[in-house]
């Protein structure tokens, strides 16, 4: 009798499937004309939209790790020691990825930054150009 009933459950599986097989949006080809290579294929309006935009920066003095317990215990008047000395260039961001160093200042009552490296050119601010 088990076996009845399984194969009446899957003949009406089966039926479910024929039936929403045939209720379903019939299917067209589609045919693309191709791509015509053009001679204008330079970037220079849109380099100029881009030119335009700002982007965050980040500039990062340091970190430090502290135990959890340590962290609660945080109120103001609290100093959190870091890992970098005060000698030590700071490390500018775009998006999470480090791009160059450089030096805190201050310029008219705010901080500032000197840039020292650039990374990935290997042209370091104090070294003079040819």
């Amino acid at each position: 009798m088990a076996e009845t009933t399984e194969t009446v459950e899957e003949k009406q599986d089966q039926q479910n499937a024929t039936e929403q097989g045939d209720s379903k949006t019939p299917v067209q080809p589609v045919e693309f004309s191709e791509a015509v290579d053009s001679e204008d294929t330079g970037a220079g309006g849109s380099l100029d939209l881009l030119l335009d935009m700002s982007i965050l920066v980040t500039v990062s003095i340091g970190q430090t790790e502290i135990p959890v317990r340590q962290l609660l215990q945080i109120g103001p008047g609290s100093v959190l020691r870091l890992d970098k000395s005060i000698d030590d260039p700071v490390d500018l961001y775009l998006r999470d990825n480090k791009f160059a160093t450089g030096n805190v200042v201050v310029v008219e009552d705010h901080f500032a930054v000197r840039i020292k490296q650039i990374l990935g050119t290997g042209v370091d601010a104090n070294t003079p150009k040819a």
